[in-house]
């Protein structure tokens, strides 16, 4: 048995979840997040204030899924109720950026300003009194990861000066470059 699947998943207080069909919907006070089930390989049953994911026989597909969505499910109640954040760091002279609104704007050495919209659902800010130091928030963890890999695709931290964008908590191995000439 998957030890992922097996476990369940608790709901904390203020959180509704409901298995409507093939979809598994989850409120909070953050928002409310839907997740699709494939039922021909488990099944999702609520009770006792926790979510329990059966799979439906021993076929290796439905024990990779059986953990699958038990975690997935897992980030959906997560998600309504404290939401996801990832940081990010620009490094680099000159390298900065500003929020207007739902656009993120940057300069990132190139000749124009980088501008992204960023989707319904995702806010991003920089920290108070900082340009390089923003977070992306949202309550869809898939969505919060992709948006925060695009931003960081800008300009990807280069390992000889360290410059770009980089996850806060990334480390970024530093190259010793050319010798000089004797």
């Amino acid at each position: 048995m998957s030890r992922i699947g097996k476990k369940s998943v608790l709901i904390p207080q203020g959180v509704e979840v409901s298995v409507i069909g093939d979809k598994v919907v989850v409120k909070g006070p953050k928002g409310t997040l839907e997740q699709s089930i494939e039922q021909e390989f488990v099944s999702v049953k609520v009770e006792d204030g926790q979510v329990i994911v059966d799979r439906k026989n021993d076929e290796k597909t439905t024990r990779a899924r059986h953990g699958l969505y038990r975690s997935l499910i897992n980030n959906l109640i997560d998600g309504v109720s404290t939401g996801f954040t990832k940081q990010l760091e620009i490094r680099g002279v000159g390298y900065r950026g500003q929020v207007n609104g739902k656009v993120l704007e940057m300069n990132l050495g190139y000749s124009h300003p980088i501008k992204y919209t960023f989707p319904e659902g995702i806010e991003v800010k920089f920290e108070e009194k900082s340009q390089t130091l923003l977070s992306v928030f949202g309550i869809d963890k898939q969505l919060v990861g992709s948006i925060a890999a695009k931003i960081r695709s800008y300009r990807k931290p280069e390992p000889y000066k360290g410059k770009g964008i980089r996850y806060a908590d990334e480390h970024v191995a530093i190259k010793a470059g050319k010798s000089a000439k004797k």
